[in-house]
């Protein structure tokens, strides 16, 4: 099993190919976000904040926010802010005598700047005056234990383990994901693909665009560094740190990770991935992933 590791480990992390290439985790390699989101995370939401009453709207909501939606991928805080906001909005839901869940500290919390996590986490909620974040921190703690104890193993997308041995020193390889670390590690070891790739960052260590910047600044040529994800988050975070950005479509992973393999991967070691290619790819991403949920647009 890959060690944790820190910022300065990724600081640190020297160059073994000329191209590097991010690959996010869940929804991306492995097709575990529906069950994750489905199984785990919305109904401890429905438990957690007594919401049994509206479980359909609740349902419809987290789905649109964390599946199908431009959050799509966010960490799970960010997440569950857009969905207690759009659900706290919806009218189906304000006709019911239900308490809704109150927004403002975990609001301020993901607005704080640090990064979002468990250790930053507990640290705001041991405040006396933030029962609100104790009880998100209780969710989350919730999340994890039920994904690792009860979670039956996902394969990862065919056509994933084909394009790590493909990219096998060609390219140095890094997840970068906004699951926690613990998680990722647990998951990437059990399906033996961990030796695949240099390192495993997960929410921990920041960002995608901070893991981005820390594992490849000023070591690699600009041309040279390419992000896989599955999110608009993680095209954001590829522009950010101007790096190329391959999509894997949700809904067509299969195709996605097949295109990559066949046409993507060499296209981006050869210097032909930038320009109408890539354009095309995220024009097509884009229009998979809609600001407005359905509720809002009939």
């Amino acid at each position: 099993m890959p060690p944790r590791i820190t910022k300065e480990d990724l600081l640190g992390l020297q160059p073994e190919c000329d191209a590097f290439v991010g690959i996010d985790s869940d929804g991306c390699v492995f097709d575990t976000m529906g069950v994750k989101q489905r199984t785990f995370f919305h109904p401890l939401i429905l438990k957690h904040w007594n919401l049994q009453p509206a479980e359909s709207a609740l349902r419809e909501t987290a789905e649109f926010v964390n599946l199908s939606s431009v959050w799509r991928g966010s960490n799970r805080f960010v997440a569950l802010l857009k969905t207690f906001e759009l659900f706290n909005g919806r009218s189906d839901v304000q006709a019911m005598d239900l308490p809704l869940p109150c927004t403002r500290e975990l609001r301020a919390y993901v607005e704080s700047g640090v990064p979002l996590g468990h250790p930053t986490l507990e640290a705001e909620a041991e405040r006396p005056d933030r029962a609100e974040l104790r009880r998100v921190l209780e969710w989350s703690r919730a999340v994890n234990h039920d994904i690792s104890s009860r979670m039956e193993a996902i394969p990862p997308f065919p056509h994933v383990r084909e394009c790590l041995e493909l990219l096998r020193g060609r390219a140095d390889v890094l997840v970068v994901s906004q699951t926690p670390e613990e998680a990722l590690i647990h998951e990437w070891t059990r399906h033996g693909l961990s030796g695949w790739v240099r390192a495993i960052a997960g929410q921990e260590l920041g960002t995608k665009t901070e893991h981005l910047a820390l594992a490849t600044g000023g070591r690699y040529a600009r041309n040279r560094v390419l992000l896989i994800g599955d999110a608009l988050g993680d095209w954001k975070a590829a522009r950010e740190s101007q790096a190329l950005f391959f999509p894997i479509l949700p809904g067509a992973e299969t195709e996605s990770w097949a295109r990559f393999q066949e046409e993507g991967l060499d296209r981006f070691l050869d210097g032909q991935f930038e320009g109408l290619f890539q354009d095309r790819l995220i024009i097509d991403f884009r229009a998979r992933l809609p600001d407005r949920p359905s509720w809002q647009t009939v």
